[in-house]
């Protein structure tokens, strides 16, 4: 069973925010497979045989928490974040590492007591000031950025397609013939 976990806050206000990424990706995975989100404990969740789609409403810091009934899955999760380090729309996958300042991912780790586990890592820019850093990630997407957006969500479903069937390796491999092509589509449109 694959998890894949997209990462943000509950609540109408935070819908079009940078620290939702998470949540875009898997709400637009979700409508490409017809698929409906429910609440379970701290998450909602999507079901299909093959894989749940996870987005923890515990709020960012504590997502970790969400997770807990979901840690015998550990070599299947795919964690989807934002990353203000990489350029808007860029995609980074990586099968561990620390939680590079992110508070949802150190949340993860803390839980899992590992930092061992997939994840896909989306930019969405760095502020201008890093003091308002927690003002900038919970800022909402401009209408232009969430255009580029489409682009990055439409690029992340194909590789949560990949890790669904193949696995990790099958979707980084996909990753690297189409990151050219989709990174000058991106800046294409910047």
């Amino acid at each position: 069973m694959k998890i894949i976990i997209g990462l943000g806050n509950p609540g109408n206000e935070y819908q079009k925010s940078r620290h939702n990424i998470g949540f875009i990706v898997l709400d637009k995975y979700a409508s490409y497979r017809k698929m409906s989100f429910v609440k379970e404990r701290n998450t909602l969740i999507a079901k299909r045989n093959l894989f749940t789609l996870i987005k923890p409403i515990t709020y960012m810091n504590l997502s970790g928490k969400a997770l807990t009934p979901y840690l015998e899955y550990i070599n299947e999760m795919l964690v989807i974040c934002d990353d203000i380090y990489l350029p808007l729309g860029e995609i980074r996958l990586r099968q561990s590492g620390s939680d590079g300042g992110h508070n949802g991912l150190y949340s993860i780790i803390d839980e899992l007591d590992s930092i061992n586990f997939n994840r896909m890592r989306i930019g969405v820019g760095q502020p201008a000031n890093i003091e308002t850093l927690s003002d900038y990630v919970l800022s909402d997407f401009s209408d232009k950025e969430i255009e580029l957006l489409k682009k990055t969500a439409d690029f992340a479903v194909n590789l949560i397609d990949c890790f669904i069937a193949k696995g990790f390796q099958a979707m980084l491999n996909f990753y690297s013939k189409n990151k050219k092509s989709y990174s000058e589509q991106i800046v294409q449109n910047q």
